[in-house]
């Protein structure tokens, strides 16, 4: 998981270097999260809601694409407070623009750090895929709406059973320069 986090940092640094322009933002909104448990019976656990918050540089690299990494607090997993844990998470999105840039879909891979648990049979990282679509309200402001799918199991390999965090988020981001 080391590995990943460093090959996505990598990617954000080497294609600053060839980016032809970079709006750096900041954005916030809630998250409604739940663990997704494979192969087991039904289990209710209830969503969990919370605030996210982070920064984001968009990297353009053609009039339609470019590469947002991002860095976010986001609380996830489930509302029982044994199975809560908050996030700190590295999307790197790849995003197409389209309707002269008011619109924007993209995909990419999210790595997260669980920030704040030792010891309590979760992982400390985590890996999942994030789906987006961004509308621009005015020049400088935008809401979007995600989806994460967690590709990686939050229980200790140890422990049984297997689950993933899948989080839908709302957001507002706002372009700072």
């Amino acid at each position: 998981m080391k590995t990943i986090f460093t090959s996505l940092l990598v990617v954000l640094f080497v294609t600053l270097g060839y980016s032809q322009e970079v709006k750096y933002g900041v954005r916030a909104g809630l998250t409604i999260s739940n663990l997704d448990y494979k192969d087991t019976p039904i289990v209710r656990n209830p969503h969990r809601n919370g605030f996210l918050f982070g920064v984001h540089a968009d990297i353009g690299l053609t009039e339609q694409f470019s590469i947002m990494p991002e860095l976010q607090f986001s609380p996830e997993g489930a509302g029982v407070e044994d199975f809560a844990n908050d996030y700190l998470n590295l999307p790197v999105l790849f995003k197409y623009a389209m309707f002269d840039g008011r619109v924007a879909l993209g995909v990419g891979p999210q790595a997260g750090l669980k920030i704040h648990k030792e010891g309590d049979g979760f992982k400390n990282f985590v890996f999942s895929g994030v789906g987006i679509i961004e509308f621009k309200v005015c020049e400088d402001w935008y809401v979007d709406a995600r989806y994460n799918y967690g590709f990686s199991n939050v229980f200790d390999d140890d422990l049984s059973p297997e689950a993933t965090n899948n989080v839908i988020q709302i957001g507002v981001n706002f372009r700072v320069f």
